[in-house]
């Protein structure tokens, strides 16, 4: 098993430094709000004692960049029941049959795996992952696994408020949630179904539950939806919501236009001629969202900017499909099946270089704009659904 990252490690012994020497030795008088001359060497001999003794993150997750993947998403079905014009074909998509997917052990076996070599974030996708009938179950699972720190799940909402009450006591920890348009028959005519109500009433039984922020994840399309952008920021005022605004992105089959997305830079324009105010938040290393804030405001707003800005260089994430394949990049078309690897008999091992090997060859990144409108990849329903 990989050694846990070292500055989590290094967080323990900051906190343990502080205690004092019991030596008996005299102690060196030194200024009020500076630390002692023993603190500072103890902390000094700790520090070298991790950079000697610390073991490196596990090399099969660790790509030829140095990138370290300890977030991994994995699609628990194909199945939605919506029909989102961005992320399914209007005709649908044929689903791979129910054989070939993964079955509840084969997830709960790689998401060991997984975990054992570094990984402390899991978020389960779709389709849908709520439609799945053990779905609680898995969570209840993945929340027994030593070192995984989040779990968290990307939903439409449609089912979340029945839901959410036993998926929080199995150990749900994260939550977003899919809305596109806060005009119910707007929502209709984007997802093809109904169930605008059902969804606003998930995110305020994720509110009452004490999920801060909850995750709102806004796929922004000119022509369509852009008009919303201050109704969804204001909803931050006194919610605590992180409204997360999406570039639209190509997948097979949604019939991408660059004229129907609609930039970072554009959407950041409209904000701040509402609110001049606006404050950049900081944000962490692998973070693919770059976050704001209305001061006053409770929540924040976030722009997930895949198409005009990737974020490629400090990527950590890995995909597991439905049907058990590992992809190394969202925008990528290669593959590798770890279900037919685990199917024949394959050991800890093996998985592990077979793993290893496909973020060996992970590249550093995503094709240009254009390129990706033109490369062949799946229909966004059978990869995933939703930003971080």
């Amino acid at each position: 098993m990989a050694a846990r990252p070292v500055s989590r490690m290094l967080q323990r012994v900051l906190r343990s430094s502080v205690r004092s020497c019991s030596s008996g030795a005299p102690v060196t008088q030194h200024r009020p709000g500076e630390p002692s001359q023993t603190a500072v060497e103890e902390l000094s001999r700790r520090r070298q004692f991790l950079r000697e003794h610390a073991a490196p993150f596990s090399a099969f997750l660790t790509d030829s960049f140095g990138r370290q993947h300890s977030y991994l998403r994995i699609s628990l079905t194909e199945k939605c029941n919506l029909r989102c014009q961005y992320c399914m074909p209007e005709e649908g998509v044929p689903l791979t049959p129910k054989a070939d997917l993964l079955t509840t052990e084969e997830i709960l076996t790689l998401a060991r795996l997984f975990v054992k070599e570094g990984v402390d974030k899991i978020r389960l996708t779709g389709g849908e992952p709520l439609i799945r009938p053990d779905v609680v179950d898995i969570v209840a699972q993945l929340h027994r696994l030593e070192g995984l720190r989040t779990i968290g799940i990307t939903t439409n909402g449609i089912n979340l408020a029945r839901l959410l009450p036993q998926l929080q006591k199995a150990g749900l920890s994260a939550i977003n949630i899919s809305l596109d348009t806060l005009v119910p028959a707007k929502f209709e005519f984007i997802v093809r179904r109904k169930g605008f109500h059902k969804v606003m009433e998930g995110i305020h039984k994720a509110i009452e539950l004490g999920y801060s922020p909850v995750k709102v994840n806004c796929v922004v399309m000119r022509g369509l939806n852009e008009d919303e952008l201050l109704d969804f920021v204001a909803l931050t005022e006194g919610l605590p919501l992180d409204v997360r605004f999406i570039e639209y992105m190509p997948f097979d089959g949604n019939k991408w236009n660059f004229k129907k997305m609609v930039s970072y830079k554009e959407m950041l324009d409209t904000l701040r001629q509402q609110w001049p105010e606006l404050e950049k938040l900081p944000e962490e290393e692998s973070s693919t969202a770059k976050a704001f804030k209305v001061p006053g405001f409770r929540g924040q707003v976030s722009f997930i900017t895949s198409m005009s800005e990737h974020f490629c260089g400090t990527c950590n994430r890995l995909r597991i499909t439905a049907d058990g394949n590992l992809k190394v990049c969202l925008f990528g078309n290669s593959e590798v099946s770890l279900r037919d690897h685990l199917r024949a008999g394959a050991s800890e091992e093996e998985l592990l270089q077979i793993i290893g090997a496909a973020v060996g060859r992970k590249k550093r990144q995503h094709a240009g704009m254009f390129n990706i409108a033109q490369m062949k990849n799946r229909p966004m329903i059978l990869i995933e659904i939703g930003a971080e």
